[in-house]
């Protein structure tokens, strides 16, 4: 017999995976509650987390998940350790996605890269290397691109004097191109495959 999950551990689910600010009525709809239904179990999520390392913060319509505020000087010490050390291939990777794409939303970088990106994201965040500004083609998604601190750390004056620029932001659309076909291809065999049984 399958576990039944419960609405506040999708919703924990969800919020962990997403690491950023979600609205109350798209947690609602993306897991078909209403949102009254997802009201409740946020209060409830909230209750569970009380006294414990996680917390629910809310602003206005939005929610998401971070740290308790009682933990913040081990997340202080944690942070400036983090700092202190190497970007690492992780970090590198990121860096380069959104200095030679950018502004790029997360779901993109997490697609060229292969792997999830969020945490790797709030620590270029917390260096100061990349800054996120709101999507207007998508309230729901942030764009991440570049400070001006970095580019000065670069030593550049604009994106255009990054290292091979144009042929690797050629290099990015053909990798682009050739996923969206296949995945095209793929969907047109399905049909296929389909309209055949």
């Amino acid at each position: 017999m399958p576990n039944i999950i419960s609405l506040e551990s999708k919703i924990e689910a969800l919020l962990f995976w997403k690491g950023e600010p979600v609205k109350i009525k798209r947690l609602a709809a993306i897991l078909e509650a209403s949102e009254e239904e997802a009201a409740k179990a946020l209060e409830r999520l909230e209750k569970n987390f009380s006294g414990r390392g996680v917390a629910l913060i809310k602003k206005s319509d939005e929610v998401m998940m971070g740290t308790a505020p009682e933990t913040s000087s081990i997340i202080e010490k944690l942070t400036k350790e983090e700092l202190a050390r190497d970007l690492g291939k992780a970090g590198l990777e990121t860096l380069a996605v959104v200095l030679y794409k950018g502004p790029v939303v997360r779901r993109e970088i997490d697609f060229i890269r292969g792997v999830n990106s969020t945490f790797i994201i709030r620590n270029l965040m917390i260096r100061g290397l990349i800054e996120r500004i709101p999507n207007k083609n998508d309230m729901r998604a942030f764009l991440y691109q570049p400070t001006f601190a970095l580019l000065g750390h670069l030593g550049i004056k604009r994106m255009e004097d990054l290292p091979e620029w144009a042929t690797v932001k050629k290099e990015i659309e053909m990798f682009e191109l050739a996923n969206k076909e296949s995945a095209e291809g793929d969907d047109s065999n399905l049909k296929n495959v389909s309209a055949e049984d």
